[in-house]
C-alpha cells in the first residue's frame, strides 16, 4: 500500500486537474483492504457476527489503525481478480450509464448539452433507438467540441442544433432538461466541467439537469476557492485573443480556465454505471468506493 501511495502520488503530481487518477489508486487500495480483511478472517477461522463486522467497520471509519502482519498466501491472487473485476467494471461504465437513457427522455424532448462528452454522446444515441427528441448543443467555446458532438449526432439520425455558448440563455425556454457530462465529480455534490452556463441558467426555469458520470469520475476531494489550481487546468490564451491582436496591450493579462466548478444546487440527478442518485447521496457513493484513511494519500 505503501508502494502505491507513492507511486500514485507521483502519477497524480503530472497533472493534478486529472482527479481520475487518485480515484483509481484509492480504489485500488480499498480493494487491498477489503482482500485482506477477508483473507485474514480466514486465517482466523473466527465466525463474527453482522453487528461485530458493523461495529469493526466503525471504528476503522473513526481513524482506528487496522494490522496487516499477517501472512496470507492467497493475498496477491485475490487482489489481481479482483482488480479484473475493476477493468471490467471500467470498460463497460460508458455503456452502464447509456442503457439508463430510456428511463430519463421521452419522445418529444427538447434536450440541451454543451461540448462533447462519450458517455452522453452515447446516452443519447440509445435513447434514440426507441424515442424521438431534438437536441440543441452549445458549442463549448473556445474548444468547440459541440460542433464534433452535433456531427455525431447528426449521423445517428438525432435532429441536432448548434449555438454559440452566448445564446444558451435565449433558447432556454424551448428545452425540457439538460444532459451533460463532467470531468469530476466532487465530493460536496458538485462538479467540474467545460462550461457551467447550461446549469446556472436552468434556475430560471423548473427542469432537470442530468448529468452523466462514470463512478471512476467520483473523487473525495471538495472544492476550495483558493484552491483553483488544484482542480483546473490553463489552455493556450490566444484562443480568446489572438497574438496578432496584442499589439499596444503589452499589460494585459489572459486567463484562460479549461473547467468551471458547478455547485450541486444546479444538479438534479446524476446518472452513473451503478444508478441513478442525488447529489444529496454522493458522501454514501465515496463511503463504499474509497477507504477514509485513504481519503488523503
Amino acid at each position: 500500500m505503501e508502494i502505491i501511495r507513492a507511486e500514485g502520488k507521483k502519477l497524480m503530481a503530472a497533472d493534478p486537474s486529472e482527479s481520475v487518477v487518485g480515484n483509481m489508486v484509492r480504489r485500488v487500495l480499498k480493494i487491498i483492504r477489503e482482500e485482506y480483511a477477508s483473507g485474514a478472517k480466514g486465517v482466523d477461522s473466527t465466525d463474527e457476527t453482522d453487528a461485530q463486522e458493523s461495529l469493526h467497520n466503525l471504528l476503522l471509519a473513526e481513524g482506528g489503525v487496522e494490522d496487516f502482519s499477517k501472512s496470507i498466501p492467497t493475498l496477491k491472487a485475490s487482489i489481481n481478480e479482483s482488480i479484473g473485476e475493476l477493468l471490467t467494471e471500467l470498460e463497460g461504465s460508458a455503456e452502464n450509464v447509456a442503457t439508463q437513457a430510456l428511463e430519463h427522455i421521452y419522445g418529444g424532448d427538447t434536450i440541451m448539452t454543451i461540448g462533447k462528452s462519450r458517455t452522453v454522446l452515447a446516452f443519447l444515441k440509445n435513447a434514440a433507438r426507441k424515442r424521438s427528441f431534438n437536441v440543441i448543443v452549445a458549442e463549448g467555446f473556445p474548444f468547440l467540441g459541440g460542433h464534433d458532438m452535433a456531427l455525431k449526432l447528426s449521423e445517428a439520425n438525432i435532429p441536432t442544433k448548434v449555438i454559440p455558448d452566448a445564446d444558451v440563455f435565449a433558447f432556454m425556454p424551448h428545452v425540457n432538461k439538460v444532459i451533460i457530462g463532467t470531468h469530476t465529480v466532487m465530493a460536496d455534490g458538485g462538479y467540474v466541467y467545460i462550461s457551467l452556463m447550461c446549469s446556472l441558467s436552468t434556475r430560471f426555469k423548473s427542469f432537470g439537469v442530468l448529468v452523466c458520470a462514470a463512478m471512476y469520475k467520483l473523487s473525495p476531494q471538495y472544492f476550495h476557492s483558493l484552491d483553483q489550481e488544484g482542480f483546473n487546468k490553463f489552455a493556450n490564451p490566444q484562443m480568446l485573443l489572438p497574438f496578432e491582436e496584442m499589439e499596444g496591450r503589452e499589460s494585459v493579462e489572459i486567463i484562460n480556465p479549461v473547467f468551471n466548478y458547478v455547485p450541486p444546487d444546479c444538479v438534479t440527478l446524476y446518472i452513473t454505471n451503478m444508478g441513478s442518485n442525488a447529489p444529496s447521496y454522493v458522501y454514501r457513493l465515496l463511503s463504499e468506493l474509497y477507504h477514509p484513511d485513504d481519503r488523503e494519500l
